[in-house]
């Protein structure tokens, strides 16, 4: 330990006491950027992305650590980008401009880490893959790290199934959607007609199954039962529209077309792949369909292709590389049904591709829900993330982990062994054409 404390020490250097301060004001871009340093600055700056959508307020830590952060020393500053939704292309520029107007007005910070939650997580890893110089490390959270293709492939391909089994007549758009929340709607009442019949229930957990929903995606409700497939469905259900049918107005506007694909896609090794075959196959069974059935109809049904230039922008804004220079920790929680955990394994196997294993870790907490991370749950991957800079070494074991999440006395820390789900429709940097 004390070994640990000298080379944190040495990594921070002093840092002179300072009156407590704040500051704001725009990126060239445009984007609003907010900044707090404690007077007890510890020469650290925490730099925060968003998730998607907008706010009237400017974030600059995760709910819940903004105080604890400030009294342990760190300096925090975030931006709310120049633009709302998928706002990765902007976002980015918009961090650097901040990173640079914090460090003219407050002088420069001995060390930067990136961090941010869901889209700001990936967000995050385009700093971390982009700007290796302007950071020591980066912390993503619940994030969408896979990479945008995969992500939106992925959630075409659950809606693409639901649509064609139980609601080929309907409004539904997959793809050039007029209006999301309209969309949604038209989903949602699909859905809730669908839940309240065997067969309904059966064809739902196969589009939620080739979606890459966890079984678990409720954090009221008890992790279910290995083979409870009632209630694994049940919860499947209740995270679809949400997690399947994905914003795509703004994406397919942005990248000037439809992005997403599921042309050559084989729905039978789909299901194979997605390790959910028995559960699909266990409701069929109950509700007296024809698994097999269905999918013969599901890949006879007509593709969605996409347009090469819509699918260049979406690569450009945010398929990773997985060439990582410096430090990065991802931690998801296990039944996220918003961002599938299949995105971080995605993103484990990209960076091994890349040999760069070393540079990264995966962590999983046990809880159900979208980036409801106790605050000692992030206090505790920050300082896993501070350890590796200073030696070397990761300390990100789940016992180590929730060791230091109940060091720092703010919550109990849930960090779990958990074999990752296999990511469905993986695409990276190294694939000039993703499957």
């Amino acid at each position: 330990m004390k070994i640990l404390l000298l080379a944190l020490m040495a990594l921070a250097g002093s840092q002179p006491a300072t009156e407590s301060a704040t500051a704001e004001g725009r990126t060239p871009a445009g984007g609003r950027w907010a900044a707090e340093y404690p007077a007890n600055w510890n020469g650290t700056l925490l730099l925060w992305s968003r998730g998607y959508g907008s706010s009237d307020t400017v974030a600059t830590a995760p709910r819940g650590t903004r105080e604890l952060l400030l009294r342990r020393g760190y300096a925090l500053a975030g931006t709310e980008y120049s633009a709302s939704g998928w706002a990765v292309e902007e976002a980015v520029p918009d961090q650097i401009a901040t990173l640079k107007a914090v460090s003219e007005r407050f002088g420069p910070p001995r060390r930067v880490i990136a961090w941010g939650a869901s889209m700001g997580g990936l967000i995050t890893i385009a700093l971390a893959e982009r700007h290796p110089d302007r950071f020591v490390g980066a912390l993503s959270s619940c994030g969408s790290i896979g990479g945008s293709i995969g992500m939106m492939n992925m959630a075409l391909d659950g809606a693409f199934a639901f649509k064609t089994l139980l609601a080929p007549e309907s409004d539904i758009r997959l793809v050039e959607v007029d209006d999301d929340r309209v969309n949604a709607a038209r989903v949602r009442a699909a859905l809730e007609a669908a839940q309240r019949t065997p067969a309904g229930r059966a064809r739902i957990a196969l589009a939620a199954a080739l979606a890459g929903l966890p079984h678990w995606t409720d954090p009221r409700a008890s992790e279910p039962a290995e083979g409870d497939h009632a209630e694994q469905q049940r919860q499947a259900a209740a995270a679809f529209v949400f997690g399947t049918f994905l914003p795509r107005v703004d994406q397919e506007k942005r990248a000037g077309g439809i992005f997403s694909w599921n042309s050559g896609i084989d729905y039978r090794a789909q299901l194979r792949a997605s390790e959910r075959y028995a559960h699909v196959s266990a409701l069929y069974r109950e509700a007296g369909l024809d698994l097999e059935a269905d999918l013969d109809r599901l890949n006879a049904a007509p593709r969605i292709a996409a347009d090469p230039v819509a699918v260049a922008y979406m690569r450009d804004n945010y398929v990773p590389s997985g060439q990582l220079r410096i430090p990065v920790l991802s931690y998801h929680e296990i039944g996220d049904g918003a961002t599938s955990a299949r995105l971080q394994t995605a993103y484990r196997d990209i960076v091994r591709r890349a040999g760069r294993e070393d540079m990264f870790r995966a962590a999983w907490v046990r809880r159900a829900g979208h980036c409801g991370f106790a605050a000692a749950e992030h206090l505790a991957a920050l300082e896993a993330l501070e350890t590796r800079i200073a030696i070397d070494r990761w300390p990100a074991s789940p016992e180590r982990l929730n060791d230091l999440a109940e060091k720092v006395g703010e919550g109990e820390g849930r960090f779990t062994r958990f074999r990752p789900p296999p990511p469905l429709r993986p695409c990276s940097a190294f694939e000039r054409i993703c499957r």
